[in-house]
């Protein structure tokens, strides 16, 4: 855990050293105000008269600690909350980048469920790390060393007893707790995660289920996880609830034990009654930062399992990476499949010696049953996953000998679960021009057949798109998504089943379009409809791993 955390706080550390000071001072002012507030408070009641006690001073000092105390712990708050948000998106954007090379096609060994869990649940119990318990721990050694010196100088003989008691308090009870729940800590966060990926798989599966008459199964699979979840949260909550009660203890016990020395040294005449009454206050002002210790200590262990489960994907290494001295990609060229092979797993051969030449501007149009590998082709010439015989070229270059970036630059795919994002119209075009402007959106829009359509909406480009595009019809959704993807300066566009989903008008509509305002581009169009005659330059039937040429 500490080496993901170390990684994440470096970048921070701006921010986190301004919020770990802040903290210090508002310890150093709180226990300060509680010490001058008893020591004023007692030798005003002791005093004999006005005269022989100075009331403006000490007046003042309370004033001026609790001024200040306000002050730095709203700017503590400020500035933590701040830079640990801003470390929530850089772990979350660490994640993501990983994500993406790992789930398309062979999608390594994990769950979509699984993933999620990873983005989200295991990063928010992360969240409060700093905030519950690195700051604090690092505000309490500060404290316990400004405190030693205080009391050092105004009460020695208290000394060993108020740092015993605060060490106990503060680091050895909040070690034992974090020992104690490392095993519930790990047990929250695999069954939290192992609740989503149920109720994922249930709703991803959810029309297999009805069909297979399955919903039964899935749905005692989904209560065995959430009762799993209860047992796993309410053991760790149990040991999240014994930190208030050590703190009020340890407190407790801390301040009879300096009472208890400090009322002989009173006797002795060694220091006065408000020094002393004084410093037992600072002593109790100091455990108020034991309590987000202990609080934090209750979380650790799910902490650790989350930063252990998060760090395991961070240091997942993509099967595809750019080469260490890349090539320029030629901008124009044949694109050549010279006998390429692909293999699911161990046995499962999808392509086998398949050969292709595509000329630049050619249509191309591949057909064959579900299953025969068509998507599985064009996420190869994307590079999504690499061939395990065969190479492919883009004039005359190998595509393993380009950067990634280059490459996806130069080949664009429209996938048949292309999705609609949550925001507006524009930022989903913006997606693949974010530097496109109004002119150009509504000119790919014109395209699309949809400019009409989001011209004549109250906010046009700026309305406002539900959850996967709720908004919008099957049919405006795929243009959309197609208006996405000619926005792309992209010379070679694949796509795949664009027209999944859509009746047969509006697949006939869609596809007259499509063929109209992709001239000029290298298109690969992997498809079951029916095409109209004279719209690619050839027609490719996938069968048993390899082309053949259709008419």
């Amino acid at each position: 855990m500490m080496r993901l955390l170390f990684s994440l706080y470096a970048k921070r550390s701006g921010g986190l050293l301004l919020a770990l000071l802040l903290a210090c001072l508002t310890l150093a002012a709180g226990v300060t105000l509680f010490g001058v507030s008893g020591w004023f408070l007692t030798g005003a009641a002791l005093a004999t008269s006005a005269l022989t006690f100075n009331l403006f001073g000490p007046s003042a000092m309370v004033r001026g600690f609790s001024f200040l105390r306000i002050v730095s712990r709203y700017g503590e708050r400020l500035a933590g909350h701040a830079t640990t948000f801003k470390i929530l998106s850089d772990i979350r954007v660490r994640i993501f980048s990983r994500l993406i090379p790992l789930v398309p096609l062979r999608a390594a060994a994990h769950r979509t469920g699984d993933f999620v869990a990873r983005l989200t649940a295991d990063v928010e119990t992360l969240d409060m790390m700093f905030l519950q318990v690195v700051a604090p721990v690092a505000t309490a050694i500060f404290g316990a060393l400004g405190l030693g010196l205080f009391l050092w100088i105004v009460l020695p003989d208290s000394l060993p007893v108020a740092l015993i008691g605060f060490g106990l308090t503060t680091l050895l009870l909040p070690g034992l707790i974090v020992l104690a729940g490392r095993r519930s800590g790990a047990a929250t966060v695999r069954t939290a995660a192992d609740l989503r990926s149920a109720v994922l798989d249930g709703i991803d599966g959810h029309a297999d289920l009805v069909a297979l008459g399955a919903v039964d199964g899935a749905r005692r699979s989904v209560d065995e996880a959430a009762a799993a979840v209860r047992t796993a949260r309410l053991r760790q909550g149990r040991r999240i609830a014994f930190g208030p009660a050590f703190v009020v203890l340890g407190t407790g016990a801390t301040a009879v034990a300096t009472l208890y020395v400090g009322l002989s040294v009173l006797e002795a005449g060694r220091v006065s009654g408000p020094v002393l009454v004084g410093a037992l206050l600072a002593v109790m002002a100091i455990f108020e930062v034991s309590g987000p210790i202990l609080r934090g200590a209750g979380r650790l262990g799910a902490a650790s399992a989350a930063a252990k489960r998060v760090q395991s994907l961070v240091d997942m290494r993509p099967s595809v990476i750019d080469p260490p001295r890349p090539v320029a990609l030629p901008e124009t060229g044949d694109i050549v499949f010279d006998k390429v092979g692909f293999t699911y797993g161990r046995d499962q051969q999808v392509l086998s010696g398949l050969d292709l030449t595509l000329h630049p501007g050619e249509r191309v149009a591949i057909v064959g049953e579900s299953g025969s590998g068509k998507s599985t082709l064009l996420g190869l010439l994307l590079r999504l996953v690499d061939v395990d015989a065969g190479e492919i070229r883009i004039g005359g270059v190998g595509i393993r000998e380009v950067r990634q970036a280059d490459l996806h630059a130069h080949v664009a795919l429209l996938s048949q679960d292309a999705p609609v994002f949550i925001g507006t119209i524009r930022d989903n075009l913006r997606i693949a021009d974010p530097a496109a402007d109004d002119a150009a959106l509504l000119a790919v829009l014109e395209k699309a057949r949809l400019d009409g359509f989001v011209r004549g909406l109250p906010q046009g480009l700026d309305t406002w798109l539900g959850e996967s595009g709720e908004t919008l019809s099957a049919g405006q959704a795929r243009r959309l998504c197609l208006a996405r993807t000619l926005l792309s300066p992209a010379r070679v566009l694949l796509l795949d089943e664009p027209t999944a989903g859509l009746d047969r008008p509006t697949e006939a509509a869609f596809l007259a379009d499509l063929l109209a305002v992709t001239t000029g581009r290298t298109l690969v169009l992997a498809t079951h409809a029916a095409l109209p005659p004279g719209a690619v330059d050839r027609v490719y039937r996938l069968e048993d791993g390899a082309l053949a040429l259709e008419g």
